[in-house]
């Protein structure tokens, strides 16, 4: 039997639940209806009173869950799509991000976003907003890219007293499984190898370290190219000690990320590369990112918009070939 993304995502929610009477969730349609995505589906029959549903205002959901953290609660909002986190991110980020610095007291709420891309979900539902929440001091941003940090880092985020953006990939929610929920339990802001190699650096998060992962696999069969692959877990924090140690093997780096390509998570891990790595490169550094377009609601065209294994594999190519 087997456990996938979205059960790892509900279990742990059960398990705050159930162990931290401070935990209550919020959201819109989360408690009759289980949420968009499932993800608290029978929690409101467990625990009546502190699955709630919440008005469509992500505004009015966001300044509760700080208002309720203040008094020493421990929220988690679910957000339906990662794209409406727009309509919050005054609240988020101008007060829940500062109100420690300004007052010494911490804002501990856990903003859940279903994250990233899947076909036919088209410019509104498919964005990847972790780097737009990075920028700001006082925020964490955790990106799970396994089912055992899916659980554990929802566990670790809601134990923190930062506020916490969770961004969990829509499209590992059903198609990722593992056999349980137990993984090798590193902390948020410590990166994962999740592939050795001595070639090349491929330096990602979320959804695309599977994505990268069959590049390395299918290069390794082509040409023997062995591929490193990082997963960097949280984005801020930022584990650039691991990113520059796997560059001093590889002597290559490839940030590949799939949101959009200006600015964000690939053009920061290459900027701290070659700031403070440039003499362990071989090679100029390289960034692979969704096209810079809206992402678009035909499935053909949303594959050829995001990266892939095989255009991954031909930026690794290039990358390898200088």
């Amino acid at each position: 039997m087997s456990v996938t993304y979205i059960d790892a995502i509900r279990e742990a929610q059960e398990t705050l639940l159930r162990e931290d009477p401070r935990v209550f969730l919020y959201g819109q349609d989360i408690a009759a209806f289980g949420g968009a995505f499932k993800a608290t589906k029978g929690l409101a029959e467990m625990f009546p009173d502190r699955v709630l549903d919440a008005p469509i205002s992500e505004d009015a959901m966001a300044g509760l869950a700080i208002g309720a953290a203040l008094q020493g609660m421990r929220p988690i909002i679910e957000m339906q799509f990662a794209d409406f986190s727009s309509i919050a991110f005054n609240q988020i980020v101008n007060h829940a991000a500062t109100h420690f610095y300004r007052t010494g007291m911490p804002v501990p709420i856990t903003v859940r976003l279903p994250s990233g891309g899947t076909a036919g979900s088209g410019p509104f539902h498919s964005q990847s907003m972790e780097a737009i929440y990075a920028h700001y001091p006082g925020v964490v941003v955790v990106t799970p890219a396994t089912v055992a940090d899916a659980y554990s880092m929802l566990i670790e985020s809601v134990n923190l007293d930062d506020p916490v953006i969770f961004c969990e990939h829509k499209f590992l929610y059903r198609w990722l499984k593992a056999k349980s929920f137990q993984g090798d339990g590193l902390p948020i802001g410590k990166a994962r190898i999740t592939r050795m190699g001595r070639h090349a650096t491929v330096v990602t998060y979320s959804a695309m370290v599977h994505e990268a992962v069959r590049a390395a696999e299918r290069l390794q069969k082509e040409s023997g190219w062995e591929i490193e692959v990082v997963d960097l877990r949280s984005v801020k924090p930022l584990d650039i000690d691991t990113v520059l140690a796997s560059v001093a093997r590889t002597g290559r780096l490839l940030a590949l990320g799939e949101a959009f390509p200006w600015g964000g998570v690939t053009a920061e891990v290459v900027s701290r590369v070659v700031a403070d790595g440039f003499h362990l490169l071989e090679a100029p550094p390289m960034r692979l990112n969704s096209r810079d377009t809206p992402v678009p609601y035909h499935p053909k065209l949303w594959a050829a918009h995001r990266p892939t294994p095989e255009s991954i594999c031909d930026s690794l190519r290039k990358l390898l070939s200088y």
